[in-house]
This record gives C-alpha cells, sequence and structure tokens, in this order.
C-alpha cells in the first residue's frame, strides 16, 4: 500500500511517521516547510483538562505518545511532564471545574481539587486571589518548532518522502487510487490523507463533503526570562479574566496566550499576525496567574493560522464519499496535545480499516444536510493544545 498525506503540520507529519512505521510507502506534500502552519502557532499545551469528554480516550492515547517521543524520534522535542496547574477565580468556574473533573474521572482522568493554601505552599507567587485550583500531573508541554520537523525526519528515515514548498493543484480520483499534481511534481498512492489544517475544507469538498471552518489566528508571546522557577503549565477555569494561560521554558521565558480574542485569516495567503493593540490587555488578564508579569519585558509575539470547524470539534474519519480518502483536519485550536495520537490512529485507520480509539463524534458527515443553527458547540475553555 501506499499512501500520499497533504499538509506538513504536526497531524500530517505524525500520520507520515506511523504510516511508515507500518511498512506503508508514504509521501508528505506541504506547501510551505514542515511544521510552519498551526502548528508553530501552538502554545505547546498537553492538557487533557476541559476537553470534549470523548475526545479524552485519544487524548490520553496521544500523552503515551508523547511521554515516547524522544525515542520514537530521536531526539528530544522538549517534552515535560510538569503538570497542568488550573484556576478557579470564582464559583462559576468551582463549579465548572468540580463538574468536568466528576465527568472526565470514567475516562480516565483524574484531576487534583487544590484549596488555596496547597497550591500557595506547592506553587508559590501564582494565582493568589484564585479560590481554587486543579492539577493533572502527568500533562505538561512540548515545543511546537521541533515537533513536526522531527516527526518528519523520523518518517524520512523510514524512507517516507517529504516535499516541501510545493503548492497542490489538481486532485484527481482514478481507479488505482488518487494522483496529486503539485508545483514541483506529481504523485499517485491508493490512499489520500488530508491534514491540510485549515485548508482541509477545500479539499473535502472537493470529494462532495462539506465541512464549516473558519480560519482564525491566536495571539502568543513570549516574555523576557524570570529567575523564579514556574513547573506547571498554567491557566483557568471559565474564561476567567479572559481565559489567559502560560508557561515558562527551561530558559526562563514565559510563553503566554489566551485573553484576547482571535484575528481573521484569509486562506488565500494564510498569512497571520498578532495585533499589538490587544497586546496590554492581554497581559492585564494574566496578572491575576502570575503578578511578576507586571515587571517583564515582552520580546516577541506571533500568530498562525488555525482552522475552527463549526461545532468545536475536529474533522477525523474516512471519507463518506470516497473509498481511500481520510480526512484529520480542523482541531480548533486545540490539536498540538493530540497530534502524536492522531497520527497513530490514522495510520491504524488506514493500515488495517479500523481502530479502537473512539471517534464517531469527528466524523466528517456529521455536517451532511444539517444548518448552522443546530450545530453543537463543543469547544472547551482554558489553554490550547
Amino acid at each position: 500500500m501506499d499512501a500520499i498525506v497533504l499538509g506538513g503540520g504536526l497531524m500530517g507529519a505524525a500520520s507520515a511517521f506511523f504510516l511508515a512505521r507500518r511498512g506503508i510507502r508514504v509521501t508528505l506534500i506541504e506547501r510551505n516547510r514542515v511544521g510552519t502552519g498551526a502548528t508553530i502557532a501552538s502554545f505547546g499545551n498537553i492538557r487533557r483538562s476541559g476537553r470534549y469528554l470523548p475526545q479524552l480516550p485519544l487524548a490520553s492515547r496521544s500523552l503515551q505518545l508523547w511521554g515516547q517521543a524522544a525515542n520514537l524520534l530521536g531526539r528530544d522535542v522538549e517534552f515535560r511532564a510538569t503538570g497542568h496547574l488550573r484556576f478557579a477565580f470564582t464559583e462559576k468556574a468551582v463549579n465548572e471545574m468540580r463538574t468536568f473533573a466528576k465527568a472526565a474521572k470514567p475516562w480516565g482522568l483524574d484531576l487534583e481539587e487544590l484549596e488555596p493554601r496547597d497550591f500557595k505552599t506547592r506553587f508559590p507567587g501564582l494565582g493568589s486571589t484564585a479560590v481554587a485550583a486543579s492539577f493533572s500531573p502527568q500533562d505538561g508541554s512540548g515545543n511546537p518548532r521541533l515537533i513536526a520537523p522531527a516527526f518528519a525526519d523520523a518518517a524520512r528515515r523510514l524512507g517516507a518522502t517529504i516535499v516541501e514548498e510545493a503548492g497542490v493543484g489538481a486532485i484527481t480520483k482514478k481507479a488505482a487510487g488518487f494522483e496529486v499534481t503539485t508545483s514541483k511534481s506529481r504523485h499517485a498512492a491508493q490512499v489520500l490523507l488530508n491534514a491540510a489544517g485549515a485548508w482541509g475544507a477545500r479539499i473535502a469538498e472537493q470529494f462532495g463533503e462539506s465541512v464549516p471552518i473558519v480560519a482564525k489566528g491566536p495571539q502568543l508571546g513570549v516574555t523576557e526570562p524570570l529567575s523564579h522557577r514556574i513547573s506547571p503549565v498554567v491557566g483557568v477555569w471559565g474564561h476567567d479574566y479572559g481565559g489567559g494561560y502560560l508557561r515558562q521554558v527551561e530558559r526562563g521565558n514565559i510563553v503566554f496566550g489566551g485573553g484576547a480574542e482571535r484575528t481573521d485569516v484569509s486562506l488565500e495567503t494564510g498569512y497571520a499576525k498578532a495585533d499589538p493593540a490587544r497586546l496590554p490587555r492581554q497581559l492585564l488578564s494574566l496578572l491575576p496567574i502570575l503578578p511578576a508579569l507586571a515587571n517583564l519585558t515582552v520580546i516577541r509575539t506571533w500568530s498562525g493560522c488555525e482552522g475552527y470547524v463549526g461545532d468545536g470539534l475536529p474533522v477525523m474519519s474516512p471519507s463518506a464519499t470516497t473509498p481511500g480518502l481520510f480526512h484529520a483536519f480542523g482541531f480548533c485550536g486545540h490539536g498540538f496535545q493530540l497530534g502524536p495520537g492522531v497520527g497513530d490512529v490514522m495510520a491504524e485507520m488506514i493500515a488495517t480499516g479500523k481502530t479502537d480509539t473512539p471517534l464517531d463524534d469527528f466524523r466528517v458527515e456529521r455536517f451532511s444536510g444539517r444548518q448552522g443553527s443546530d450545530w453543537r458547540s463543543h469547544t472547551q475553555n482554558g489553554a490550547v493544545g
């Protein structure tokens, strides 16, 4: 069997690796450079708290792979299981936290609830006015700049072909499979995996599958180093203070996001940039989490093109119209943690025709004949990734 993967973000690169690992001949095609789309826009959060509950088996499968990433890929992608700390500043947020924790337990996620005296002792300098917090010790963070290239390089070592800076033109379904023409070359394979991110709906539409999606850009930034050590990734429940989140990298810098509306992005260019006018309000929203931010200088801001599906859930399934076509796109800003698991599951489905990881709610055909007013909103609050 051979396969073409369209899209060189984390989902596509991980899929290429796991397909090659299963002995399938793979060609990965990326319009820019591997890892430069939604992946590079990610905050780097590897968290399960606050997720759509039926997504937790996939998230847990992916977490196991994050823990194996250095051995699988032959390099350090800076996965650190430092824990995920999430504050509640209002009673509404406390209720949300407790409701989620109770509902998530049967799905295999145990959240530790912390009182103020607990988190002030364990995590000094954080959330001093919060009334409660949750802690998930197995979660953490990874480096968005490293992970997709690492998967692509590992896939290449297994025999995969990686084609970068190649715009995709015609995609044709033939009796033997698919033919994809790019600005550089032409490729044919039995299987086509659409992992094109915000552009994924355009590919699905060519095969009669309509998916409502918009392209948005998050606003992220990084400060100068802070000497005080902050181990966990930190976020909030209930969109308190705008839903900000932050983490400290090993060099001491604080990476932050949330607390600002996402900007519109044109799919014609895919170019997204942070809005400097929104930065002051964004930083103010983060001060209740980390008051020390008031004395730090922001040294860089950035954004990237992410695809947001109408109901807040990704598209991850075989095509309902075209044998041999598979979709994995539209992860709505919450895909970084899921990336390795998505690649593993898609490779499993392509190679074996099935998977034990539940994906029913992510089927592409869920939009057939549905009206926008009927879409369910499953977007979860808090830190992306």
